[in-house]
C-alpha cells in the first residue's frame, strides 16, 4: 500500500494489523514457519509479535507443529466461511445430489469455490468403490492450474474475470494470461472442462459449473480415474456431472426465492 492510500484509510488500528499480517504470511506458506521467520519476513521485531502468536494460538487459529515447531494456519478460518448462510446452503443442497453422483459413477466429487484467486474444495464425497481417487475438503491451489479453477472463471463476467487475475499468485505472464483466457472460452463454449490431471497419473479431471443466474456459484469436480474395465465412459460420467450441477442449481435458484 502506498502512502497516499495509507493516508486515506480513515482508521487504523496496528494491532489488528499485525495479525492479519501474521494469519495471511502464514497461509502462503508452504511448511510451518518458526516465529523467527515470521518476525523477519514481517520485518518486526520479536517482542511486538509474541503476544500475538500466543493469542492467535489460543483463539485456535494458528498451531504449533510439533516436529518443527514452526507455526501454520489451523481450519479456523476455513470453518467460520462454511458458516456463511450462502456457503453452507450450497454445500446442504449439493451434498444429496453428489451422493447420488457418486452412486451412479461410481467415482468420487467433490464441489468447489473460489477464494482469493484460487480454487478450494468445500465438500466431498467419496466412491464406494475398492479403487478411487477424493480430494480433502480445504484443499487449494491457483485456478489456471486445475480443472475445477478454470470452470469458476469461465463463467463470470468480465469484469468478475478482471479483478480475478488480479489475485492469481504468481500472476501470469501476458502469453500465459492470453492462454488461459482462450481456454476459459473454449470451456463455456464447451459447458465443462476436461483435463488429464496434473498431479496424478491416471486421473482425468472432469468439471462442471453450478450456474447462479449467469455465473458459476461453485465448481463440481469428477476425478475420473481410468481403469482397464471402466464402470462407465467418461462421457457418460461428464453427462451425468452436468445432470447433477442443474438439479443443484435449480434448488438454488428455489432457495433464493424463498429468501
Amino acid at each position: 500500500m502506498d502512502d497516499a492510500a495509507d493516508e486515506a484509510r480513515r482508521y487504523k488500528a496496528p494491532a489488528l494489523e499485525k495479525g492479519l499480517d501474521i494469519l495471511e504470511l502464514l497461509a502462503d506458506a508452504r511448511d510451518p514457519m518458526p516465529f523467527s521467520a515470521i518476525a523477519d519476513r514481517l520485518d518486526r521485531s520479536r517482542g511486538e509479535l509474541h503476544r500475538m502468536v500466543q493469542v492467535l494460538q489460543f483463539r485456535g487459529y494458528i498451531e504449533q507443529d510439533p516436529g518443527s515447531e514452526g507455526f501454520r494456519l489451523t481450519d479456523r478460518l476455513f470453518s467460520l466461511g462454511m458458516r456463511q448462510p450462502r456457503t453452507r446452503n450450497l454445500v446442504e443442497l449439493a451434498l444429496p445430489v453428489m451422493r447420488q453422483l457418486v452412486q451412479d459413477s461410481g467415482e468420487s466429487c467433490h464441489l468447489a469455490l473460489h477464494s482469493r484467486g484460487e480454487m478450494v474444495v468445500v465438500a466431498r464425497v467419496e466412491s464406494g468403490d475398492h479403487l478411487g481417487f477424493s480430494v480433502r475438503v480445504g484443499y487449494r491451489r491457483a485456478l489456471p492450474s486445475t480443472a475445477s479453477g478454470a470452470v469458476l472463471y469461465a463463467f463470470q463476467s468480465e469484469a468478475v474475470r478482471d479483478r480475478w487475475e488480479t489475485l492469481f499468485e504468481p500472476s501470469l505472464s501476458p502469453d500465459a494470461l492470453a492462454a488461459f483466457r482462450a481456454l476459459a472460452k473454449d470451456v463455456r463454449e464447451a459447458g465443462l472442462e476436461q483435463r488429464p490431471s496434473p498431479l496424478i497419473a491416471g486421473v482425468t479431471d472432469i468439471s462442471v459449473p453450478i450456474l447462479r443466474g449467469n455465473a458459476a456459484a461453485a465448481a463440481l469436480t469428477v476425478p475420473y480415474l481410468e481403469r482397464r474395465q471402466p464402470l462407465h465412459p467418461a462421457k457418460d460420467v461428464a453427462d451425468m456431472a452436468l445432470a447433477a450441477a442443474r438439479q443443484i442449481a435449480d434448488q438454488l435458484v428455489q432457495n433464493d426465492e424463498r429468501l
